[in-house]
């Protein structure tokens, strides 16, 4: 036992001692000196390298989607770089098509500024901003899942202008075992029009470091910093029929479709399905209501899948997709559908809307696991 003991200690501290000198050498040694970033051939940056290209441009102000906060295990913050990304790393490999890299497409987090780099990113991420925040409401609206309303305390910007299905990327502060910031992304769940707050909804995931921090650690009136917004996923300027799909949390981007059309007072048919296990995981509810008598063509359809005797449901009984295969004709090629929730229930939606008809470019989605 005492070999062993001495065995460990030995081991331990040799791998600290290379962490400590990986470290040094990082921060010292490798000194690259000012590096510049071009952006889309329009504008120019002078950084320190060495840094990861997602944190170079945050210390700009710039913000590119990262769900895992940098990471290297989402695959959201991808960018197109035109010279001095130097050689494909083995981790970003799994997340980049062949598309990608043939169009030399890569992941920011993973490419580190060592010389002068050139990048192509989307024009609407430089509208993208870092605002501050004060949570105003926390209310559970069930077990697992809890409405945040955020007050926008910055100055500058003191607004926040979005399109209804976009979503922001939340920063949880350390806590705990957790010693970094931490920053996880969460769609709007507010109308477009109230630009000085937004709602969030958070489901509560085991370990999730983001969602551990807001359902067991936040307060009101305690201070966030969220950026955004981000995405292509929002509400199309057509007069089409609508099909909304969402199960859980999923809710946030649908209500915010919803306040769009209640706001433009909308003729547009619209089928909110939405898919729960039980009476209990059914939320927002009275919004529903409301809905319903505001919107003139608008109609509100729960799927529970495994409801119990006490639930008493004499509602529709099944998965989400299962209600579309009863209550939707195949027919309209020109409907549009806005879907979102988990991968598989992505997927199966999208088979089932292709089977009634719709055309796939018609049907937008936001997948999360």
């Amino acid at each position: 036992m005492y070999t062993i003991l001495i065995t460990v200690a030995i081991i331990t501290g040799i791998t600290t001692s290379l962490a400590i000198l990986l470290t040094l050498a990082d921060a010292y040694i490798a000194d690259y000196g000012e590096k510049k970033i071009i952006i889309n051939q329009e504008k120019e940056f002078i950084i320190d390298g060495g840094s990861s290209l997602l944190s170079s441009l945050v210390s700009q102000n710039i913000f590119i989607p990262s769900a895992c906060g940098g990471k290297g295990s989402c695959g959201y913050c991808k960018c197109k770089i035109n010279s001095g990304g130097g050689p494909v790393l083995v981790t970003e490999l799994s997340y980049l098509t062949k598309d990608d890299l043939k169009n030399d497409i890569r992941l920011s987090c993973q490419v580190k500024v060592k010389n002068d780099i050139a990048i192509e990113i989307p024009n609407e991420l430089f509208n993208v901003k870092r605002y501050e925040a004060t949570v105003e409401t926390l209310e559970d609206l069930t077990n697992k899942i809890k409405l945040i309303r955020l007050k926008i305390t910055s100055n500058d910007p003191s607004t926040i202008e979005f399109k209804a299905g976009q979503y922001i990327q939340l920063t949880a502060p350390p806590y705990g075992n957790n010693s970094e910031e931490v920053y996880r992304a969460y769609s709007i769940a507010s109308a477009t029009k109230d630009i000085h707050y937004i709602n969030l909804l958070i489901g509560y995931v085991e370990r999730g470091i983001v969602t551990t921090y807001v359902h067991k650690h936040l307060s009101q009136g305690n201070s966030l910093t969220f950026t955004g917004p981000y995405g292509d996923f929002y509400l199309q300027n057509t007069d089409s029929e609508i099909i909304l799909v969402a199960v859980g949390t999923g809710m946030a981007p649908i209500l915010s479709i919803l306040y769009e059309l209640l706001e433009e007072r909308s003729p547009r048919k619209t089928t909110f399905f939405f898919g729960a296990r039980t009476k209990s995981d059914l939320f927002m509810l009275e919004e529903m209501e409301m809905f319903e008598k505001e919107l003139p063509n608008f109609k509100f359809v729960p799927t529970l899948s495994r409801p119990t005797e006490e639930d008493n449901w004499q509602g529709n009984i099944g998965r989400v997709t299962n209600a579309i295969e009863n209550l939707i004709d195949k027919g309209d090629s020109t409907r549009e559908a806005y879907l979102c929730g988990g991968t598989s229930m992505i997927n199966s939606t999208v088979e089932v809307l292709l089977e009634k008809g719709m055309q796939e470019h018609l049907i937008y989605y936001d997948k999360f696991d």
